[in-house]
């Protein structure tokens, strides 16, 4: 659990990570990327770490992944203004885009858990491995765990949990034939959608 507690508001917990200097990332950001979308106790995705157009604007997924994500959900009627809430493992942008270091997932997961215990989601997306590490550890790679259902413990309030394909991972994998990452995701949305609608 996190030592920022679940009497914060997301607004406090937002300004403590702005002025956050816990670990080497905060020397090299532009902007902290805390949020987007809408706090929804429905539906919750945890993204990996900001890239470079998120450490400009200051917002997650923002970029051509955001985009993609955005039509993803449109593809149910879903919508970050409407029904998500979206937040990454990390706040701050690794350089050259790499993977966050364990000592840098740590610093900041009191501000991911504080999100967590704030929202308290029936439904959380793990998008991409680093994600799925960072709250299901070894549960496997993301190609082989994707669309399945993982039951959250205490760390998720009993969430539901599903890992999907980061959107950036689709734009390399372009095929939309059965049985692809695109096609996979199309399952995987509607299923999502058939779970936000039975919540």
């Amino acid at each position: 659990m996190t030592d920022l507690g679940t009497d914060n508001t997301l607004d406090e917990v937002k300004k403590r990570c702005f002025n956050c200097k816990k670990c080497r990332l905060s020397e090299t950001r532009h902007n902290v990327v805390f949020d987007d979308g809408i706090p929804n106790s429905k539906l919750m995705l945890i993204g990996e770490a900001p890239g470079y157009y998120e450490d400009m604007q200051g917002k997650p997924f923002v970029g051509k992944a955001g985009q993609l994500l955005d039509r993803i959900f449109a593809s149910v009627g879903l919508s970050r203004e409407k029904d998500v809430y979206i937040c990454n493992t990390v706040k701050c942008r690794p350089p050259e885009n790499r993977n966050p270091l364990p000592d840098e997932k740590e610093a900041c997961l009191e501000y991911l858990q504080a999100q967590i215990d704030i929202i308290k989601p029936k439904i959380i997306l793990l998008c991409g491995n680093v994600a799925v590490q960072s709250i299901l550890g070894n549960a496997g790679g993301i190609t082989k765990i994707r669309g399945k259902w993982f039951d959250g413990g205490e760390m998720v309030h009993g969430a539901k949990l599903m890992p999907i394909f980061h959107p950036s991972y689709l734009l390399r994998n372009d095929t939309r034939e059965k049985g692809g990452p695109k096609w996979l995701m199309w399952q995987d949305i509607q299923e999502i959608r058939k779970k936000y609608d039975s919540l």
